[in-house]
């Protein structure tokens, strides 16, 4: 009979136990309330108090997102980033940049951009530090290696990062990419996308498996907000 003793889980509660800034929710999973950015917000708000990404990722929300910021002074988190748009957007980058920086309050964090759909990098170079370049999934043309972010983030020197860590995982699953991207880029970490992700790129509510697989990496990013990308499990509360 072996002497071993059997490998312990981590609870759902224990990995969060992990975060020392705090975790929330995106808007971008509540697709039956998009749209309705107050509701939206009173959702996240039912998870967590600390930290909320609102999520326009179609271009076509982004003014309705701005004109709900613009009359509401106060969101009553204690980190709010906005996730730009990564498709349906008709401007220019220039364009976009520009409406980012005149139009989003001064109480927003940081902005979430997807590098490989930019057409130009270089205009968001007037919002300072307030973009953060997220690493892609296994279905983008680039941004998803260290080597591959690295001309990204020497195009916006000040620009920060966005650690989608089902992404890392997707391209790699041994997680060696989700260490390299972290020692890489972890004097820019400013956030961490937290989910599982299924085959073709969907972000799903985190497995036992990815919670196992995910714990050691996401020990090197106790200091930056995490951000839910999907519901919790099933039946699942945090403490």
């Amino acid at each position: 009979m072996s002497s071993l003793a059997p490998l312990r889980h981590h609870t759902l509660d224990e990995l969060f136990e992990l975060c020392n800034r705090g975790f929330g929710a995106s808007t971008g999973y509540m697709e039956e309330q998009r749209g309705n950015w107050s509701h939206l917000v009173a959702s996240a708000g039912r998870m967590s108090h600390r930290v909320v990404e609102l999520s326009a990722l179609s271009g076509s929300e982004l003014p309705a997102l701005i004109g709900f910021l613009k009359t509401t002074p106060v969101l009553g988190f204690d980190y709010v980033s906005v996730h730009g748009p990564a498709k349906g957007w008709s401007g220019s980058s220039a364009e976009l940049a520009a409406r980012l920086r005149s139009d989003l309050p001064a109480y927003i964090d940081a902005v979430v951009l997807h590098p490989d759909s930019l057409e130009d990098v270089a205009p968001f170079v007037v919002l300072g530090d307030l973009p953060i370049l997220e690493n892609m999934d296994a279905f983008k043309p680039s941004a998803r290696s260290v080597e591959e972010l690295r001309p990204y983030f020497e195009t916006l020197p000040k620009a920060g990062f966005c650690f989608d860590i089902a992404h890392a995982r997707m391209n790699d699953p041994s997680m060696e990419l989700g260490h390299e991207l972290v020692e890489a880029f972890g004097d820019r970490l400013r956030e961490v996308h937290l989910s599982s992700i299924t085959d073709d790129g969907r972000h799903v509510p985190l497995t036992q498996a990815d919670v196992e697989a995910f714990w050691p990496v996401l020990e090197r990013c106790r200091e930056v907000p995490w951000v839910l990308e999907a519901e919790l499990p099933r039946d699942q509360k945090i403490a």
